[in-house]
């Protein structure tokens, strides 16, 4: 017993020293964009601010419409993520519950396109935002994420769990699929959806590479392009000012997932991802 406790003494340091890790630049953000620049420069490792100051926020809502900023990276994540959790949910009922040829060959090619980089799909995209006129426009950036293999993934995963059984008896009372899926298959697969939905909405609201690529004006900047402004990789950076903007950008994605965090490690664990 001695041993296994010490062993477990050991794994709870270790947990703990992982955990200070992963929230320490978190933590130093938030000291950072309280901090004058000058004492940022001369205490960089401080993370307490010892003069604090709202300069920081103040400079960024002088210099950027913020508000119009966080409206347009909310309104991308919220379209975005509604579109994909619809394709998401009635693509995975159909793979689950219809039967029609080719349809394993369908879902592993639909699944084998999680393994292809964004950098093969980069241009083809960029060539059909362009055409389509849609460049410097939030609508460019939702366009191609209207759907996700992931999403569609996760959630067959969690409708596999219902008894297929109780969709026979709804047909034989002629039930239809929309009312199936609507009053019985809904309900029972809700926390999946929630965090998945959930997960689309952090992972669309921090994306920086593809909004980069489509967006010019400052007004229809999403947070992480506001972020880039405030960092020069030719020197002059003002990096307190960059940390409020840090601040802005984490605060939604961090509330979401304080408040549904128990449904997206539920519905990652059932579904097998360790």
């Amino acid at each position: 017993m001695k041993i296994n406790r010490r062993v477990e003494n050991v794994w709870h340091i270790i947990f703990i020293i992982t955990i200070l890790i992963m929230i320490l630049p978190v933590i130093y953000a938030i000291g950072m964009s309280f901090k004058p620049l000058q004492d940022a420069y001369n205490n960089v490792l401080n993370i307490i601010p010892i003069h604090a100051t709202l300069e920081n926020y103040i400079t960024l809502f002088d210099t950027l419409p913020i508000f119009q900023i966080t409206w347009n990276t909310f309104v991308v994540a919220t379209v975005a993520t509604i579109f994909k959790l619809v394709t998401a949910f009635l693509a995975a009922y159909a793979f689950v519950y219809f039967s029609f040829r080719g349809k394993d060959i369908l879902y592993f090619l639909l699944i084998g396109t999680i393994f292809i980089p964004f950098t093969v799909t980069m241009i083809p995209n960029y060539l059909i935002i362009s055409n389509l006129g849609m460049l410097d426009n939030v609508w460019g950036v939702i366009l191609p994420q209207l759907a996700d293999a992931v999403g569609i993934f996760l959630i067959r995963q969690s409708m596999k769990n219902i008894p297929l059984s109780l969709i026979e008896v709804a047909r034989l009372d002629n039930m239809s699929h929309g009312r199936i899926m609507k009053d019985i298959v809904l309900p029972l697969v809700r926390p999946a959806v929630t965090s998945v939905g959930i997960w689309f909405f952090i992972s669309t609201w921090n994306e920086f590479v593809w909004p980069v690529l489509i967006l010019k004006t400052t007004e229809n900047f999403t947070l992480p392009l506001a972020l880039q402004m405030f960092i020069s990789s030719e020197g002059g950076t003002n990096f307190t000012v960059a940390m409020a903007v840090s601040v802005i950008t984490m605060i939604i994605p961090l509330i979401l997932y304080l408040s549904f965090q128990k449904y997206i490690i539920g519905t990652f664990t059932s579904s097998g991802i360790k």
